[in-house]
């Protein structure tokens, strides 16, 4: 029998109750959970705004969420090596952090081990066990940082009942979901990252139509501003003073001064506004384009919601009602709101609710198919959860598997996505080419991870793999792409389009050329020789990768070779009924 032994005057934690769910805010420089109480609907604070940060011997590690879905090899080598580095030192943190053995440690041990940190903080304060949470995820986050996430959960003891979008958390936190219609711009800025979403809300039915956003971009790059502003060196405790005089000038007084060093500065609104606006003018442009992917304009908003500790600044509020003529909400704690979503999602999930989440696929999901060409089957900015299928076939005769490339992006072609994995159909029969048919079926859940599994209707016989990259994209890269799509569209379309032409040439090559070497003798030389040409026309136009010549020659060579097609199926016929009677070509018919 094994003690359970507690240290003395500590309570001991009751047995869990089936419906206590707490929320969590897993944030990239701070962390919350939260609980609502189920007999008055009041939102509890189980933990106070802590750092996410972890420390061990030699480092304080912080911002790991950044890199969450990237894997230990992608860390120790290559460009992320760098950009883990600079992650797992962070000059400003100034409070108490967890402990944690030292050695190498990905994201999701130190995302673990922040969590184990909650965990054991909110069942003190609950005074129960808890094993179950809802957590937050940016908008932008993927299948790698989502899955990595819920990974992290289960190290730390708790099952995630669902991952919520930070912005549709925040819209929670504000009871929009208890009668509010319209639409609503979340205006999300954190210590280290920026987020703005757009969601429509009908009939309690939550839909995030739009996000943007940078994962470099906070309140830590207007500390080290207001250092460079002042020509001071960028020392943790240099940053610590900035914050401070920042929190300072964001309480409506007009001036403040701070030592550094034995040297007094003073720093005034008017010129800590100067400093600060050039970040939030960057935020501004993604919210234009964030409308622009919306097919909105500021007028048609309904409501404002301001996330972040970085929106107490009084001038964000300010810039924001002068560009959007809108005056933000702002009666939650920016610090807490998403943390209080999280939380009333929880509750919702143990005991019930008619609201109905509806977030959105960061980027278009799709697969490989002949040519190099990507087929898209859920486009980016669909509704999850989602269940979307095409029909394929095989290429070629007697084909008896196939291999799946699934893929990620808005380009055209595969070498211009991100591969997110590969599974192979085997045991289709053999038939001739294009007599297979094989459903694929794309699933992604209500956390936005991706199931893609595939049916050969004939047989019966499928596979399936559940989507686990090696590697994550941030909203950066996330970013990246989709401007890239938008301004390389049309070269694409003409690259797709080529690489269609050139797919079609040659499978009707295929087709020709053994039928050519078996019946040549349907043809007579001088129709041999005008066929002979036509191939020679096709080959040089395929060489030089020219869409219109190729697909001028293809319907010359189609039409050259019509009567030959003729002959050649009136002669199999021929053969075919050769020896038969009418009753048992009848019968055939019949039967076919």
């Amino acid at each position: 029998m094994l003690l359970q032994l507690k240290e003395p005057n500590q309570p001991t934690l009751k047995d869990t109750v089936p419906d206590v769910a707490i929320g969590i805010d897993l944030g990239t420089t701070h962390s919350l959970a939260c609980y609502q109480n189920p007999q008055d609907g009041e939102i509890l604070n189980l933990t106070p705004l802590m750092p996410s940060v972890v420390r061990d011997a030699d480092f304080s590690m912080a911002s790991v969420k950044r890199l969450m879905g990237r894997g230990k090899k992608d860390l120790e080598t290559g460009a992320l090596k760098d950009q883990f580095s600079s992650t797992i030192f962070n000059p400003s943190v100034d409070y108490l952090t967890i402990e944690t053995p030292s050695g190498f440690k990905t994201p999701v041990d130190l995302s673990a081990e922040i969590l184990k940190n909650i965990k054991v903080m909110a069942e003190e304060n609950l005074n129960q066990k808890i094993f179950k949470a809802v957590i937050t995820v940016p908008a932008y986050f993927d299948e790698a940082a989502r899955q990595a996430t819920k990974d992290a959960a289960r190290l730390a003891g708790l099952e995630v009942l669902r991952l919520v979008n930070e912005p549709t958390a925040a819209a929670l936190a504000y009871g929009l979901d208890l009668g509010a219609q319209g639409l609503y711009a979340i205006y999300d800025l954190g210590g280290g990252t920026f987020d703005f979403s757009i969601l429509k809300l009908h009939k309690g039915v939550f839909q995030v139509i739009a996000t943007n956003g940078d994962g470099h971009l906070g309140g830590d790059d207007i500390d080290q501003a207001i250092l460079h502003h002042f020509d001071i060196s960028v020392t943790r405790e240099a940053l610590l003073t900035a914050r401070r005089a920042k929190e300072s000038l964001s309480s409506n007084v007009k001036e403040t001064s701070f030592n550094i060093k034995g040297k007094k500065y003073s720093l005034t609104l008017g010129d800590f506004e100067k400093i600060t606006h050039p970040f939030l003018k960057r935020t501004l442009d993604l919210c234009e384009e964030t409308f622009s992917h919306a097919h909105i304009t500021p007028k048609d908003l309904d409501g404002l919601v301001l996330v972040g500790g970085s929106t107490k600044m009084t001038y964000v509020s300010r810039i924001l009602n002068k560009k959007l003529g809108l005056e933000p909400l702002t009666s939650v704690d920016p610090d807490r709101t998403v943390a209080w979503g999280a939380a009333r999602q929880a509750h919702a999930l143990t005991h019930g609710s008619d609201t109905l989440l509806m977030d959105i696929t960061p980027l278009s999901l799709g697969l490989e198919i002949m040519g190099g060409i990507v087929d898209k089957i859920i486009d980016r900015n669909t509704p999850i959860p989602v269940s979307k299928a095409k029909k394929f076939t095989t290429y070629k005769d007697n084909q008896t598997g196939l291999m799946l490339h699934i893929l990620q992006g808005e380009r055209e072609m595969v070498n211009q996505c991100r591969s997110l994995g590969h599974f192979k159909l085997m045991g289709i029969p053999p038939m001739v080419a294009g007599a297979a048919k094989i459903k694929v079926t794309f699933k992604v859940d209500t956390d936005g991870l991706l199931t893609v599994s595939a049916l050969e209707e004939t047989t019966g016989i499928s596979q399936k793999i559940e989507v686990k990259p090696s590697f994550g994209l941030n909203e950066e890269q996330m970013r990246d792409m989709i401007m890239s799509s938008l301004e390389n569209a049309q070269s694409d379309v003409e690259t797709r389009l080529l690489a269609e032409s050139k797919v079609e040439a040659n499978g009707f090559l295929e087709a020709l050329l053994p039928a050519l070497a078996m019946d040549r003798h349907l043809l007579n030389d001088l129709k041999f020789d005008i066929l002979s040409q036509k191939l020679d026309v096709l080959d040089d136009a395929l060489v030089q990768e020219n869409r219109e010549d190729i697909e001028r020659a293809v319907k010359d060579l189609e039409k050259a070779t019509g009567p030959f097609a003729e002959r050649r199926m009136g002669g199999h016929i021929k053969k075919a009924l050769e020896g038969k009677s009418l009753n048992e070509v009848q019968q055939a018919l019949d039967e076919s």
